[in-house]
Formats: C-alpha cells, sequence, structure tokens
C-alpha cells in the first residue's frame, strides 16, 4: 500500500498543527500551509519528518496558493489523497459595525479559500481515481449563541457546510469524498485572541464538562481521511454542545 499524502492548510498553529502531527505520526506524507512564513517555519521544523514533510507558505484567499500546495504535493509526493481545509480566521463583531471589507476578509480566507483549494484538489483527484476533502466549519451554523456576535465568520462557515454538501454530491460517483468537521470550543491560540483567556471556564457548555483539544478534531480528521464510506456529513465534534445542556 502506498504511503498517503495529506496537504494541511492553516497548519502552524493550533488545530491545524495537531492535525499534521497526528497524520505524520501515522506514516502519511504531508505538505503544510500558512500565510505566516515565520510560524510555518518554526512548525516544520518541530514537526521534525521531514523526509514526509513539505511546506508551502502563502495566503490560501489567492487561488495561486493552492494550486501551488497541490503541485508541491505532487511534485514532491507523487499525488493528492487528503486535502483538510483548515485555514481560517474567526472573531466576534456586532453586526451593526460590519461593513463591507470586514465581511470580505471571511468570505475571501474561509469560503474563497476553501472553494479554491478544493477546486485545484479535485482536479487532481479526478485524475488519480480518488481523494478526501475535510473542511473545518463550526457548530455555530446551525446552534446560533445570542450571546456570540459572530455574523461574518458564521455567514463564510454556512458556506463551507454548503459546500461540503454539492461537492460529495458532485464527485461521490468519482470516489472522492468530501465531509466537514464542525467543532465546538477547542482550546488553541484562537481562543485567546478573541479574549478569551480561560477557555476552561466555557465547559459547562459541553454535556461532557470539558471543552475540546486540537488533538480531538486531528483524530476525527485521521478517521474521515481514511473512511471509505463516510460523505457529505457536517459532524459536530463539540462534546454534546448542541445536543443539549446542562440545568
Amino acid at each position: 500500500m502506498k504511503t498517503q499524502t495529506v496537504i494541511i492548510t492553516g497548519a502552524s498553529t493550533g488545530i491545524g498543527k495537531a492535525i499534521a502531527g497526528l497524520f505524520l505520526k501515522h506514516e502519511y506524507n504531508a505538505v503544510i500551509n500558512s500565510a505566516n512564513a515565520a510560524n510555518l517555519t518554526a512548525t516544520f521544523n518541530a514537526l521534525g519528518y521531514h523526509e514526509r514533510l513539505a511546506m508551502v507558505a502563502g495566503d490560501i484567499s489567492n487561488p495561486a496558493t493552492g494550486q501551488e500546495l497541490i503541485n508541491t504535493a505532487v511534485t514532491r509526493f507523487g499525488a493528492v489523497d487528503v486535502l483538510i481545509n483548515n485555514a481560517g480566521i474567526f472573531e466576534p463583531k456586532s453586526f451593526l459595525d460590519v461593513d463591507e471589507p470586514y465581511l470580505d476578509r471571511f468570505l475571501s480566507i474561509n469560503l474563497k479559500g476553501t472553494f479554491f483549494t478544493s477546486q485545484a484538489a479535485i482536479g487532481q483527484m479526478l485524475r488519480q481515481g480518488e481523494g478526501s476533502i475535510i473542511n473545518i466549519g463550526t457548530v455555530l451554523v446551525d446552534h446560533a449563541i445570542g450571546g456570540f456576535p459572530g455574523t461574518a465568520p458564521i455567514s463564510s462557515k454556512g458556506g463551507i457546510h454548503a459546500l461540503t454538501r454539492q461537492l460529495a454530491a458532485e464527485f461521490g460517483k468519482n470516489n472522492i469524498r468530501v465531509n466537514a468537521i464542525a467543532p465546538g470550543i477547542i482550546r488553541s491560540p484562537l481562543q485567546a485572541k478573541n479574549g478569551i483567556s480561560d477557555a476552561d471556564s466555557l465547559a459547562s457548555l459541553h454535556l461532557v464538562d470539558r471543552i475540546g483539544e486540537t488533538s480531538d478534531v486531528a483524530e476525527l480528521a485521521l478517521y474521515l481521511a481514511s473512511s471509505r464510506f463516510v460523505t457529505g456529513e457536517i459532524i459536530n465534534l463539540d462534546g454534546g454542545h448542541v445536543a443539549g445542556h446542562h440545568m
């Protein structure tokens, strides 16, 4: 069985870095990406496995970055078996304060980045005869919280959920599976960036009474990458946050 190759966008910190580490541990080749070249280089050096690891710095909102990721994977490792569209931004802002340039940031990075990187990957996967794409959404698309003013990022993530199902429908007959992970509250640098200094204080929002870890997301991504009979799914990874609440 040949070594599989995964591309992970937004892989220099948090969820993306955890995904890269787990896939490398399970003998995958990996191409990692980040818009921050310094952070990406540091992660590349920290991960090791350099015989099975390549990196491409670049803003995923530029379609050329997605194509460069595909080209790097094919040139270096001969294939694109899995694409994980993890790169994205997420921050709160009052709806009435959102202007067009602000909204465009989320649509460009989150939605268009996922769209055009998937487009480049599917072109290669069609030539190979199979592939798996895993998108990162959010439980907030289907479980809104009034106290979190996130219309701009959630709108872009809603587009990712819709894109996931449509791509699964269009390319299922070509043995290309497309799924999305919709995380709840995950311990990552993103939480601190959004002003949440104590993410564990939100544990009670989850039925399991803890927040998620980046390793939880990585483990689900690894399963979806290898599954041959799961496609078109938006899987909540939220510790029961959507299912119910404690009194």
